[in-house]
């Protein structure tokens, strides 16, 4: 069997070609948490550089929050020199733009820091914006919406911003993080695993369990749910004047 690291360049080379995440002249921002799995599209991405057909640039971009301090800047720093790619650091205060009686979120912390990161993109010049959200995400999002919103959606490989001109992508997309968890050790990248302190979410944590009780006898059926994503067969779907809610 081939090793993480070849599974998950093949991968995010299939996600690259089948969504067209990269397109000639690129400017991507890469989006650095200094967690496996953006540590992990990094290195692919500096890899791929040199030999793929299509000519991008990239630059990577860690937002450095006021309440997390577990990714120490100095080792994420010797890891980009070590790797020779071109970074950014950002300082943002989530904490201190809250306002009196609001508690801290995820949902908070990751809209400041989206923000930035579209602001950095602007200036820089970079037309795109990379995430490391993986297959597991998408499927977890996928089933938090249905169970908890009663809505069929998810993280998209490839989304465009109605209100701003950069185009986010995801080449984690076809990756599980099984694959990015067995890289990030042979890599020497589990050390700079960023463990928010807000970051536990039981919900997302139940859906996760559930999955992998699913896929525990067969792992292509994470893959079989990302791919009825796009197989919808709308015969065999309930529509909104079917239902009867009485039942």
């Amino acid at each position: 069997m081939a090793d993480a690291g070849h599974l998950i360049s093949k991968r995010i080379g299939q996600a690259i070609y089948k969504y067209k995440l990269i397109e000639p002249n690129d400017k991507i921002l890469v989006a650095v948490s200094g967690g496996k799995d953006s540590m992990t599209l990094l290195h692919d991405l500096k890899r791929r550089q040199k030999s793929f057909p299509v000519k991008y640039e990239f630059v990577a971009v860690h937002i450095q929050t006021d309440f997390c301090s577990c990714c120490k800047k100095s080792d994420l720093e010797n890891k980009f020199k070590e790797w020779e790619v071109p970074y950014e650091i950002i300082d943002v205060p989530v904490l201190k733009r809250l306002k009196p009686g609001r508690k801290m979120s995820c949902y908070w912390c990751s809209t400041q820091r989206r923000m930035e990161l579209i602001k950095y993109a602007a200036k820089s010049g970079c037309n795109k914006i990379a995430l490391g959200h993986h297959l597991d995400d998408i499927i977890e999002t996928l089933f938090m919406n249905m169970c908890y919103k009663g809505e069929m959606a998810t993280m998209l490989p490839k989304l465009y911003y109605d209100k701003y001109d950069h185009v986010v992508i995801r080449p984690l997309a076809l990756v599980s993080e099984k694959l990015i968890i067995k890289f990030a050790e042979k890599a020497g990248i589990t050390r700079l695993i960023c463990k928010c302190p807000y970051g536990t979410q039981s919900k997302r944590l139940n859906v996760r369990e559930a999955i992998t009780m699913l896929a525990k006898q067969d792992d292509s059926i994470r893959l079989n749910l990302l791919k009825a994503m796009s197989n919808v067969n709308l015969k065999y779907l309930v529509s909104d004047d079917q239902h009867d809610y009485n039942i």
